[in-house]
């Protein structure tokens, strides 16, 4: 996501890349079309910043695991060739900057002569979000965007830096409208409208900044610790209303304090010399080629949704260099969010062929293999890109969570899958599609109540309403599992205890039968593109047939609940109910034969087409 800067003037677009250098600091990517010495200071700053972090934070993890690469634009007519194409509309407002996070990456765009009292403001306040993600489980909205807010009015100069300078436009919002009761402003979550209004300068947003900012300077003036006490019983645990009455005492009393504070007619900020030395000594600065340049501004191009701009770029790069390994990559990226899942796989080969140490390069080859059918040694391949994606990058999360899918979908080494699932939790604690896939490999472990309890915090961390509904589905799903398999414990144990010979009762009636439980496969996973008929379930067993180009083949599974459901090119409406929403649906089913000609076929996965 990215929340823009404005400014006021106009430019056109961008000519050519020229001249580009790229400095590589500790922790960050700075490349830049302006020079080397514009480029340095720039990584100083950001390594500043995060030394401020460092010492503001000392136990909390601020390295993300996907690197920060900084644009640094010389100008207005080089910036606007890369800003959002939304802004390039004539009377739109002008972007000073932006900071743009994805799963694998994340980018900041910025121009190097931007203006006005804080340029950098939307910089600071995401990067601040970046680092606070791993913070996530245990952390309230209000605190996350009230740090966001607190230090987004930073600057950062060559021997101090100030930090936590007043929001005037906060304070003059504040003052007109009435303050969210504190216990409202400490519930806030991800499903309440405070939350979801548009206007950037909601009283939410500008409320939890104000809270911040006075608990911040009432800890420095009177030497207490209330906003660290707070976060210690938060990481408890401890609900954020009860951990705000014992950290900041009586809410009322803090109510009517706020109140005053922001009515006053001066504000205090932090003035803070950086006693953190940065060893720029350690950068390292190299000239990058046209087409290196070019490929950057692709990617960038792609991930900022301007498609067709990154493709006329990419034409040229790939011209001029077929061998670039960053081209081939987002060549693969482009024709993956196309839906054209078979070029992009070969867009990615031919990037690990190229350079075996892009992690990104194994990761992408390793997902996009695991959308399309594969044989023995195809999924071999595709487990050992996985692993080398990991090696070559032991903190991408997103590696440790397709591995985790992969062994958990085929039933194998599952208490691996498991650990790399909970490796992915532990990198980027906020991703609820991590612990989603956790619980499912539970399931497949049979440990349905775990299942359940990785949903219910899951739950709890869901930003947004998508992000809900989709916690809610599977946690609904994971309920279904861990009844079942209760009511199965249950049967056995009243059959334990009537005897072998005891009479068939209603309840002996009602244990699911053990259909092909003997089962045993015959030969490689294969795959049949066909409309699902004939579902009927029992309990927790499913049977269905595929019917294709006239000819209808069997399947079955002993437990529908861990059988994984996808769906390809559309987001289902609502939670999927196996049982009744498969009849008459086209699919791709992924099944492996049995060595008993009678027995079906056992299902392995099924894939939803539109």
């Amino acid at each position: 996501m990215f929340l823009p800067l404005f400014l006021s003037a106009a430019a056109p677009a961008r000519d050519k890349v020229e001249n580009w250098v790229e400095v590589r600091s500790p922790h960050f990517v700075v490349a830049t079309n302006s020079s080397e010495k514009q480029a340095r200071r720039i990584a100083d700053q950001f390594e500043r910043m995060r030394s401020v972090f460092h010492v503001m934070f000392p136990k909390l993890q601020i390295d993300p695991d996907a690197p920060i690469i900084v644009l640094a634009i010389r100008d207005e007519k080089e910036f606007r060739a890369l800003e959002p194409e939304a802004y390039l509309a004539k009377g739109q407002l002008k972007l000073g900057g932006l900071f743009l996070r994805a799963a694998d990456k994340n980018y900041v765009l910025m121009r190097v002569d931007a203006e006005g009292e804080h340029p950098y403001s939307v910089v600071y306040h995401e990067y601040t979000h970046l680092l606070l993600a791993k913070a996530a489980e245990w952390m309230p909205l209000w605190l996350n965007e009230g740090l966001a807010e607190f230090y987004q009015n930073t600057d950062i100069h060559e021997k101090d830096v100030a930090l936590g300078q007043p929001s005037p436009g906060n304070i003059e919002l504040l003052r007109q409208q009435r303050l969210l009761p504190l216990p409202t402003l400490f519930a806030v979550d991800s499903k309440s409208p405070y939350y979801h209004e548009e206007n950037k300068g909601s009283i939410f947003y500008a409320e939890s900044w104000a809270l911040m900012h006075y608990i911040q300077i009432k800890d420095f003036q009177e030497k207490s610790h209330r906003l660290a006490a707070y976060g210690d019983l938060l990481a408890k645990k401890v609900d954020p209303l009860t951990a705000a009455s014992t950290a900041f005492g009586d809410l009322k009393r803090l109510q009517d304090s706020l109140f005053a504070y922001i009515q006053q007619g001066r504000f205090s900020y932090f003035g803070m010399k950086t006693t953190t030395e940065v060893d720029d000594s350690a950068f390292q600065a190299k000239p990058l080629t046209a087409p290196q340049a070019d490929a950057l501004c692709a990617d960038f191009l792609a991930y900022n949704q301007r498609t067709k701009d990154a493709r006329e770029l990419l034409d040229r790069v790939l011209q001029a260099d077929p061998k670039n390994v960053t081209a081939h990559e987002t060549m693969g990226f482009l024709e993956f969010r196309q839906g054209h899942i078979d070029d992009a796989k070969k867009w990615y080969a031919g990037a690990v062929q190229l350079d075996s140490q892009s992690y990104l390069a194994h990761y992408y080859f390793a997902v996009m293999s695991l959308l399309g059918p594969l044989g023995a040694s195809e999924e071999s391949q595709m487990e050992n890109s996985l692993r080398q994606a990991i090696k070559l990058n032991p903190s991408f999360a997103p590696a440790f969570d397709r591995l985790a899918v992969l062994l958990g979908s085929h039933l194998r080494n599952l208490d691996e899958a498991h650990m790399m699932g909970l490796t992915a939790v532990s990198l980027d604690p906020g991703n609820v599609g991590y612990r989603i896939n956790v619980a499912n490999v539970l399931m497949a472990m049979q440990q349905g109540q775990n299942a359940v309890k990785v949903l219910q915090l899951a739950e709890k961390l869901a930003k947004t309403p998508e992000e809900s509904q989709f916690v809610e589905n599977a946690l609904m799903h994971a309920q279904e599992y861990a009844a079942a398999q209760e009511q199965m414990a249950q049967q056995k144990q009243r059959m334990a205890e009537g005897g072998v010979n005891q009479p068939a009762s209603s309840n002996v009636g009602d244990i699911p039968r053990l259909v092909h439980r003997d089962f045993v496969p015959r030969g490689p996973h294969k795959f049949v593109t066909g409309v699902l008929q004939n579902v009927h379930c029992d309990s927790s067993n499913m049977d269905l047939s595929v019917t294709s180009s006239g000819k209808t083949t069997a399947f079955h599974t002993d437990n529908y609940y861990k059988l994984p459901f996808s769906a390809l090119g559309f987001q289902p409406s609502e939670d999927l109910k196996p049982c009744h929403d498969l009849e008459g649906r086209p699919a791709k089913v992924e099944y492996v034969e049995s060595a008993v000609k009678t027995d079906a076929a056992r299902l392995i996965s099924v894939e939803l087409h539109k």
